[in-house]
């Protein structure tokens, strides 16, 4: 397929991460249900949980490209755009400084926009908080929606929490709180820091449209605070949902042995 790249996206550095991602994607045997509720054109804001491994939204995104030709474009703090090479080699990518106007920008000129709402704070949540998301204070993103009139789509994988066993630490907290540092310890394989070969699957959910944004200031905070609500409830049940699938599927492929 030949594809319209985004403004600003580098496609060289496009070309030469696609087989490092495919190969990801068949290590993880990585799958998607639900894409059918990202539209084939148009903005709409694709809202992720947070894993500690990241890379899973990247697959993600990987099959959006695949399936529709189309490249989200995920937003990052800030702090990452300060860090030498680092900064760069994620702009060559498509990542956008995670800014209001950038994001609206980017909507105006109809492209996906990824979000992980909980950001750091829910990527370095210890495993016995695994399979929870921290977006309850996060207005932001809904905000962002209401602004531009921009449907949402939350998108999880659980399973994700999996690939790591992440612990607990007075000094991730810390690190996290003073300096919005992520300083974390964790272990994969046989406390290596090699992902566990774990079956990743995101589900989506149908795209929750928001109202038409009141002027008075007073009346829109009241709409913002209810359409975050709905859509944190939705997030909340669709991880239920995610892991009762996998619950459902791993009984039965063991029926089958």
């Amino acid at each position: 397929m030949m594809l319209d790249y985004d403004i600003d996206i580098d496609p060289d550095i496009i070309q030469k991460l696609y087989p490092l991602l495919t190969a990801i994607k068949q290590y993880h045997n990585h799958e998607v249900i639900g894409l059918e509720n990202i539209p084939q054109s148009g903005r709409v804001i694709l809202a992720c949980n947070h894993s500690l491994a990241t890379y899973d939204m990247a697959l993600l995104f990987l099959e959006v490209y695949n399936k529709l030709g189309r490249i989200p474009r995920p937003l990052a703090d800030h702090l990452f755009f300060k860090i030498p090479f680092l900064g760069e080699f994620i702009e060559e990518i498509g990542v956008v400084d995670g800014k209001q106007e950038n994001a609206k920008k980017l909507l105006q000129n109809g492209q996906i926009v990824g979000v992980a709402p909980g950001g750091m704070r829910e990527a370095l949540r210890p495993s016995t908080e695994r399979y929870q998301i921290l977006w309850k204070k996060r207005l932001g993103f809904v905000r962002l929606a209401l602004e531009t009139e921009t449907p949402i789509v939350m998108a999880v994988c659980p399973k994700a929490d999996d690939l790591y066993d992440v612990y607990h630490n007075p000094l991730t907290a810390w690190a996290y709180k003073k300096f919005k540092v992520p300083l974390f310890l964790a272990s994969g394989i046989g406390f290596s820091p090699i992902p566990r070969k774990i079956k990743l699957v995101h589900f989506l959910s149908e795209a929750l449209r928001p109202p038409k944004p009141k002027e008075d200031p007073v009346a829109f905070k009241r709409q913002l605070s209810r359409f975050h609500n709905k859509v944190v409830k939705k997030a909340q049940e669709l991880i239920g949902e995610a892991i009762t699938y996998r619950e459902r599927s791993e009984r039965l492929s063991l029926s089958k042995k």
